[in-house]
C-alpha cells in the first residue's frame, strides 16, 4: 500500500470514529510519527500534505529537521531529558511530555531566554505502568499549580500512553480517563487559559481515542511504516 493509500484509509477511519462520537472531523490532528524512517520518507509525508510531525529523540531528529524543519510543524512526543531542552526548545512547536517540576522550570528557562512561549501537554499515565512516564492523575492539579507562575510555558492540554492491547476497546477506559481529568481540571479553573487538547491514540487505537475526544493522534506504523535507515 502506498502512503498516499495509507493516509487516505486513515483519514476515513478517522471520519467514521468522529461519526460514530458525534465529533466534527476538523476537531482531530494528525501527527505523522517518522522516529522509525528516513529523511526520504518524512519529506514525502510533508509532499502528501500532513503538516505536523512526531519525534521521539533529538538524535535521530536532527538531520530530519535540519533539511525539512521549516516545512512543517514539529512535535516532540518523547521523554525529554532536563539536559537536552537546549536541543529543541526553538525547533519543535509542541512538548508532549511534559511531567515533572524541573522540566517545566528548564523550558521556561530556555524559552524565556529566546522570548518564546512552549505549548506543552502534560503527561499523564492514567493506566498506572510503571514501565510509563507521566504524573499520577491525583498530582495532576498541584502540578498546575505549581507552574502556574512559569511565563513562558504554556500547557495546552493532556497526553497519555495506553497499554498495547490486541483488543483497542480495552483502551477506552485509558481515554476516558484522561479526558475527565482534562474536564475536572478545567472545572477547577487551574490555567489561564482552559485545556482543550487531548493527545492520545497511537496506531493500534486510536480510533476508540477520538470517539473518546483524542485531538492529536500519534501515527507511526499504520502511517508510514517502520524501516532501517
Amino acid at each position: 500500500m502506498s502512503l498516499k493509500e495509507r493516509i487516505d484509509q486513515i483519514e476515513q477511519r478517522i471520519t467514521e470514529a468522529c461519526a460514530r462520537s458525534g465529533r466534527d472531523r476538523s476537531e482531530v490532528n494528525v501527527i505523522a510519527v517518522t522516529k522509525y524512517v528516513s529523511l526520504d520518507t518524512t519529506a514525502s509525508v510533508l509532499d502528501q500534505g500532513l503538516r505536523h510531525i512526531g519525534e521521539n529523540r533529538w538524535q535521530d531528529a536532527q538531520h530530519k529537521w535540519q533539511a525539512l524543519g521549516d516545512r512543517g510543524t514539529w512535535h516532540f512526543i518523547g521523554h525529554l531529558q532536563t539536559n537536552k531542552v537546549k536541543d529543541v526548545i526553538d525547533k519543535f512547536q509542541y512538548i508532549h511530555s511534559l511531567d515533572r517540576l524541573s522540566l517545566a522550570k528548564e523550558l521556561n528557562k530556555r524559552a524565556a531566554a529566546l522570548d518564546l512561549q512552549v505549548s506543552a501537554f502534560m503527561q499523564v499515565n492514567i493506566s498506572g505502568e510503571e514501565s510509563k512516564y507521566g504524573l499520577p492523575p491525583e498530582q495532576a492539579a498541584e502540578f498546575l499549580k505549581g507552574i502556574a507562575d512559569l511565563s513562558h510555558v504554556k500547557v495546552i492540554g493532556l497526553m497519555t500512553m495506553a497499554p498495547y492491547e490486541s483488543l483497542a476497546e480495552h483502551t477506552r477506559p485509558v481515554f476516558r480517563g484522561l479526558r475527565q481529568l482534562r474536564d475536572e481540571l478545567n472545572r477547577q479553573a487551574l490555567t489561564k487559559e482552559p485545556l482543550t487538547e487531548l493527545s492520545m491514540g497511537m496506531s493500534n487505537d486510536f480510533e476508540v481515542a477520538v470517539e473518546e475526544g483524542a485531538t492529536w493522534v500519534r501515527l507511526g506504523s499504520i502511517l508510514v511504516g517502520k524501516e532501517e535507515e
